[in-house]
């Protein structure tokens, strides 16, 4: 295990920045995501830290090491990958010593790994199958087998879940965390999915446009967003944002409405401000502000009803159950103690 240090890290391809200067530390035996939209670079800071990319400037450290010009087999960690990348013609107990095999492990420590990754990932009883033999679940299995063997310092997950349906891919998620506390070994996921991030990581890393927006454990981002863009990516549904004008007396004017908030916050009178409140945090009120329901959307535990405020769009979450009908007119009230509020120009929490 080990601790990776990220400083000032730079990636360009030809004349595209595409990473611009990345700060990272990520502790010993962490659980650490890089999370964020198609195109973010998280991938592409991954494989830097893999050594499948090279830096175009910073350094990035494994352990005690500058790894920056060392190949990837000689860095100490294991990649697992989104499409499994497993040899067809070996079985599965082959592909998983495939590494120790190049590195003249000696059979018996070779056997004895291969057996423990085996009853770790319960991949016992498919050891001699070959892997279109198995389910999509049970190749990323042999994948994640792979890199258990090799007893690394780092290991590094590129979108793994991403070709799984919906239910594995919960499965899949609890296993990959449940490996993590019994190995403790420090560990990077990259993943577009904010669900994902929020029940797997210790902290969270939001990336965009090659940026660092924003780091911290789940609910860190998820009750106190630096800026807009992580309010909005963070959550699911994602936040209701409403653009309106601070008043000195701390009431914040929406679409016709004054809406409270509580707190201390940095505005002056007129400042053009961003009121953001998460689909959980609205009520049902007779002092509410009027909304139309578009759209009724139940999912048993919960109901979630778009509604139309003026020209807003706005997502409200229920557990209870009600008789809500599109084009019915309900009036809902924020809770004033979870608004959030950010500067219109600048997009930053105030």
């Amino acid at each position: 295990m080990a601790q990776v240090t990220i400083r000032d890290v730079k990636k360009t391809f030809g004349a595209v920045n595409v990473i611009h200067g990345v700060d990272l530390e990520i502790k010993d035996g962490e659980f650490v995501v890089l999370v964020g939209p198609s195109g973010c670079g998280k991938s592409t800071l991954l494989r830097m830290i893999a050594g499948l990319e090279t830096a175009s400037g910073g350094t990035i450290q494994i352990g005690e090491r500058v790894v920056n010009h060392l190949p990837p087999a000689e860095r100490d960690i294991a990649m697992v990958f989104q499409n499994y990348a497993l040899y067809p013609h070996m079985t599965v107990a082959d592909n998983m010593a495939f590494a120790l095999k190049l590195r003249k492990t000696d059979s018996a420590t070779v056997n004895e790994r291969v057996n423990r990754a085996a009853e770790i990932l319960g991949l016992k009883a498919l050891l001699q199958r070959y892997p279109r033999q198995l389910s999509g679940g049970q190749r990323q299995r042999v994948a994640m087998g792979r890199a258990i063997v090799r007893n690394p310092q780092v290991f590094l997950f590129d979108e793994p879940l991403s070709n799984l349906d919906a239910k594995l891919r919960v499965q899949m998620r609890t296993e990959i965390k449940e490996l993590h506390q019994r190995l403790k070994t420090t560990t990077i996921f990259v993943t577009h999915d904010q669900i994902e991030a929020m029940t797997m990581a210790d902290r969270i890393v939001v990336m965009h446009d090659g940026l660092i927006e924003q780091i911290g454990t789940p609910l860190e981002l998820y009750d106190s967003p630096k800026n807009l863009f992580v309010a909005g990516f963070i959550g699911s549904p994602a936040m209701n944002f409403l653009k309106g004008q601070a008043k000195s007396n701390g009431t914040i004017e929406v679409e016709g409405s004054r809406l409270a908030v509580a707190g201390t916050h940095q505005v002056s009178d007129g400042q053009p401000v961003v009121y953001g409140i998460r689909p959980e945090h609205l009520e049902l009120a007779n002092d509410g502000f009027p909304a139309k329901i578009a759209v009724i959307e139940p999912t048993g535990s919960e109901t979630m009803v778009v509604v139309r405020v003026g020209e807003t769009e706005l997502v409200a979450l229920f557990r209870e159950r009600h008789n809500f009908a599109p084009g019915q007119t309900v009036h809902l009230r924020p809770r004033p103690d979870q608004a959030h509020l950010f500067d219109q120009e600048s997009g930053r929490r105030v």
